[in-house]
C-alpha cells in the first residue's frame, strides 16, 4: 500500500472490504448526537503547493488515501508549516459539543505524522488536540507515554473524538472504547482536520500515509 497511486484503487477496496468494523450495540459514542450534513465542497484538501492533487491524494470507493514526503513543500507559499496532505472539514464551531468520527488505516512504516487534529486554541497552542502516529502507536501529541491506540499499522480502527467546548474537555474513543480524556486548550473557533501532517523534527518517516473512510461530524447542544 505504500507504492504509487497508479493501480491502487482495486487493492484499496479489497483492504477496506476485508476489515468491516462493528462496535458493540451496548455503547456508541455518537448516541445522543445529531449528524451534521456536509457536502463534498466542505472537505477542503491541503497538499504541497507544487504537486498535482493526484500525486498526493487518491479518493477511491469511499476511501480517501493521502500521503506526503518529508521533503515536500508546505501547502501554500505563504504558509511556513511542515509538509502535509490533509483535509480540513469546513465547519467552524465555537460552542456546544462536537464529535468527529471516522475509520483510519495507517500503512506500516508511517511515523511522525498527525492523522487527526482539532484546530483552534489559545496561544501558544494552535490546536485543541493532535493525534500522531509514532512507530505503530497513536499518541497524544508527541507524548509517547500517552498511547491512545497500539499496533495501528495495517488495520482499520474507528476513531471518535468528542470536544465539549464550554467544559474545555476532549475525549477520544478507539473502536468504541474510551482511551483518552484531556483538557482542551481554549480558543474561540475550531474545526476538524484529518490526513497526514508531518510533525517537525519528531522522528518522522520519509513517507507518511493514511487512509480514511466514513468520516462524519456530529453535534449536540448543551442540556
Amino acid at each position: 500500500m505504500a507504492g504509487s497511486s497508479s493501480g491502487s484503487c482495486s487493492l484499496l477496496l479489497l483492504v477496506a472490504a476485508a476489515a468491516v468494523l462493528s462496535l458493540p450495540s451496548s455503547f456508541q459514542p455518537t448516541a445522543g448526537f445529531s449528524r451534521v450534513m456536509l457536502n463534498e465542497s466542505q472537505f477542503v484538501l491541503q497538499k504541497p503547493y507544487d504537486v498535482p492533487v493526484n500525486e498526493r491524494y487518491d479518493p477511491c470507493g469511499g476511501v480517501r488515501r493521502m500521503w506526503v514526503f518529508d521533503t515536500d513543500k508546505p501547502f501554500s507559499t505563504k504558509h511556513p508549516g511542515y509538509p502535509r496532505t490533509e483535509i480540513r472539514v469546513d465547519k467552524v464551531y465555537s460552542s456546544g459539543v462536537w464529535q468527529f468520527e471516522g475509520d483510519v488505516y495507517v500503512p506500516w512504516g508511517t511515523s511522525g505524522a498527525s492523522v487527526m487534529q482539532i484546530f483552534g486554541a489559545d496561544k501558544p497552542h494552535a490546536s485543541t488536540v493532535m493525534l500522531p502516529v509514532y512507530d505503530g502507536q497513536l499518541t497524544y501529541y508527541h507524548n509517547l507515554t500517552m498511547v491512545v491506540a497500539d499496533r495501528v499499522y495495517d488495520r482499520w480502527i474507528r476513531l471518535n473524538v468528542v470536544h465539549d467546548v464550554a467544559a474545555a474537555n476532549v475525549t477520544v474513543y478507539v473502536d468504541g472504547e474510551r482511551r483518552l480524556e484531556v483538557p482542551g486548550h481554549g480558543g474561540t473557533e475550531h474545526y476538524f482536520k484529518f490526513g497526514v501532517y508531518t510533525q517537525g523534527l519528531h522522528n518522522h518517516s520519509h513517507r507518511m500515509e493514511a487512509h480514511w473512510r466514513n468520516v462524519a461530524i456530529y453535534t449536540k447542544p448543551y442540556a
